[in-house]
């Protein structure tokens, strides 16, 4: 048997006015996802452990069975992996998000989407100007890079800026949780002004003022954390090799302390207009060899940032005849079975425009196994399902 986890990041979301008290699952044209729903069992997962905030990060351990407690150090650290970047001893890792001020507000946490051509250019002017033994910056893919502390104490109360958009920046700063870590904070904080200084008239952020564009003009440093200790999951259940297959660093270098490959697909953006066929077929090639694929698709989770419904639905329905039909249509055909499971790893609300906690309808379809009645893939037909509720780790013991 092999097994394939298609997660599509923040699908889950709530009941839209606009959509007549639909979710963007129930309004969305997916027949292939309702197809494996009505052919496998399906129940709703707690993501989220009691305590944690409902990031990315969080979900994504979660699903594949990681207890919290004990492994997370901060979305820097996993990210850091992914970058190919050492954590020794000593240090700190924090997401350095390019996020957009506009009259001292947060307009956004992703700098209108910058390109990573952009941001690059950004990151090595901030390396070179502030940048220094023990403080470094790190380019990764369009808003996202991370940043690395020498000493650093993780001790910090630190918002993520896509949980505030609209929010005075100067009310959600870096905050200390003991006095040991008040210099910590302090440091930071004076770091963050100090980029917004030099980054409001930067010639990128200058042609992009010029064109319309969100400006990138300050850093935001957030989700701190040392090196974790993390079991690969070929160890914990018995699996001879696995994949990762992602867009996003975070999600990567979950994967490098799970133990599986990274497969890099050219096009991928972490946005709408991804490399959806070009994943699919990763996938799919990855299964000839591997016992285990994690495919990951952002783009829906970005589009409930965004708060844009009609976009949301769009994501919905590529993953459904771009990603799920012509893997299932292949693996199918296959003399080995493959058990598809397809769940978001939170909600994304529209509503909201961020993370929420609420559990996520799953579906774990088994070749040969009796379905349950769920004939439709969606957060109400799945309470429905036989799987009821599980938490955590209980997903992955369920799949394997």
């Amino acid at each position: 048997m092999k097994y394939l986890i298609i997660l599509g990041d923040g699908m889950a979301d709530e009941p839209i006015a606009s959509l007549g008290n639909k979710t963007c699952l129930q309004a969305a044209n997916k027949p292939n996802i309702d197809k494996i729903a009505a052919l496998g069992r399906n129940g709703l997962l707690d993501t989220i452990p009691q305590g944690f905030a409902p990031g990315s990060e969080i979900a994504n351990l979660s699903v594949l069975g990681y207890d919290l407690n004990k492994v997370f150090e901060g979305r820097g650290s996993l990210e850091a992996a992914s970058m190919g970047v050492v954590i020794e001893p000593g240090e700190m890792a924090m997401r350095c998000n390019l996020i957009c001020i506009e009259n001292r507000r947060i307009k956004n946490h992703s700098a209108g989407h910058i390109s990573n051509e952009e941001a690059h250019e950004l990151i090595l002017f901030l390396q070179k100007e502030l940048g220094s033994e023990i403080a470094n910056f790190f380019s990764g893919v369009s808003y996202r890079h991370l940043f690395k502390l020498k000493g650093g104490n993780k001790h910090l109360i630190c918002t993520p800026p896509h949980d505030v958009p609209g929010t005075p920046f100067a009310d959600v700063m870096i905050q200390a949780e003991t006095s040991e870590a008040k210099a910590t904070a302090d440091f930071l904080n004076d770091l963050t002004l100090k980029s917004q200084a030099l980054l409001e008239n930067h010639p990128v952020n200058l042609k992009r003022a010029a064109a319309g564009k969100d400006k990138a003009n300050s850093i935001w440093l957030w989700s701190q954390g040392y090196k974790p200790e993390m079991r690969t999951l070929l160890e914990t259940y018995n699996l001879k090799s696995g994949s990762v297959i992602s867009a996003v660093d975070l999600i990567k270098g979950i994967g490098v302390y799970a133990g599986l490959k990274v497969i890099n697909v050219p096009g991928a953006t972490g946005l709408y207009d991804t490399n959806y066929e070009g994943k699919a077929q990763a996938a799919i090639d990855a299964l000839r060899t591997d016992d285990f694929v994690y495919l990951h698709i952002e783009a829906s989770d970005e589009a409930g940032h965004e708060g844009n419904v009609e976009l949301k639905i769009k994501t919905i329905e590529y993953l459904d005849y771009r990603v799920v039909k012509p893997i299932f249509d292949e693996v199918s055909t296959w003399a080995e079975p493959v058990t598809i499971a397809i769940l978001p790893d939170h909600p994304t609300p529209c509503v909201y425009k961020t993370h929420t906690s609420s559990p996520i309808p799953f579906i774990i379809y088994k070749p040969g196994e009796l379905a349950d009645n769920v004939m439709i893939y969606d957060e109400f037909a799945a309470e429905k399902g036989s799987y009821g509720l599980l938490k955590g780790a209980e997903f992955m013991k369920e799949l394997i």
